[in-house]
């Protein structure tokens, strides 16, 4: 009978090592990744972009950014967000911030931008407008937010706003050792193909050592301002002589946006 009892009582501490031992194996595996709300709310974005109706789709991006800081794809829903602000307010999709003119007579197309502080060439994209020619009882979409630039330094970005509505962040280069400027400025000159002066030199827009590229928009303080590149690899470096450089090809996206009396707030 004691026999039989430690034969017993050997099964039930094998036993225990077993479940001991699966308990540690099941341990070692990891726990099926907690699907996050913001990804049934992308599905959805995307599908109401794809559908055409960008207000609803920007509308639940803004949501997943003032919701979902945390969010895992944080970055791509922004780049998103971004994507549609510029295809909205380069199309004629009435928003909020934007009114309908119609023309009338001894109306022009600088009249118009002048009366609503806003850009030819943006009145122009809005409207599928290919010259300067507007006529009588023809109607405008308008953009009537204010623009502002914010630029921070240290973190070498440039955002665009509309109003308090954040349109786009693009990656910028300052200046070295923080020589760019810290303050609020204004744009009060926009050229195409600029031409730098350097220390006499007469370097022309074409030149590969035109580090002006493409635009230029300079502040109220002489000798700064917002300009393309030559060396977009340097992009997110504070490399400057104190300019903010830009990507030629988001350079002069800004450029056909943004009028002359825009604010420009840089801060370190």
């Amino acid at each position: 009978m004691k026999a039989v009892y430690w034969v017993i009582w050997g099964l039930v501490l094998s036993a225990a090592v077993v479940l001991t031992g699966c308990g540690k194996a099941n341990d070692k595996v990891k726990a099926p990744p907690v699907a996050s709300p913001a990804d049934d709310m992308v599905k959805q974005a995307e599908t109401l972009d794809g559908e055409g109706k960008k207000l609803e789709a920007k509308a639940v991006y803004q949501q997943i950014v003032a919701e979902h800081a945390d969010y895992k794809n944080i970055e791509t829903v922004q780049q998103s967000l971004y994507k549609i602000n510029m295809e909205v307010l380069f199309s004629n999709t009435p928003t909020p911030q934007t009114v309908i003119h119609e023309v009338k007579v001894g109306d022009s197309l600088g009249k118009i931008s002048k009366q609503y502080n806003v850009t030819m060439e943006l009145i122009k994209t809005c409207n599928g407008m290919k010259d300067n020619t507007v006529r009588v009882g023809q109607k405008l979409r308008i953009w009537t937010g204010k623009f502002s630039i914010y630029v921070s330094k240290s973190q070498n970005y440039l955002m665009l706003k509309s109003d308090e509505d954040v349109l786009k962040v693009y990656v910028v280069s300052t200046g070295a050792k923080g020589s760019t400027p810290a303050g609020t400025f204004k744009i009060v000159n926009k050229i195409e193909n600029p031409v730098w002066f350097k220390a006499g030199a007469i370097i022309p827009p074409e030149s590969p050592d035109n580090v002006l590229g493409s635009r230029w928009m300079g502040f109220d303080i002489q000798g700064y301002g917002i300009h393309g590149t030559v060396e977009p690899d340097k992009l997110g470096q504070q490399v400057t002589a104190g300019c903010i450089r830009m990507r030629n090809d988001e350079v002069e996206e800004l450029y056909k946006i943004i009028p002359r009396g825009t604010e420009v707030t840089i801060v370190d």
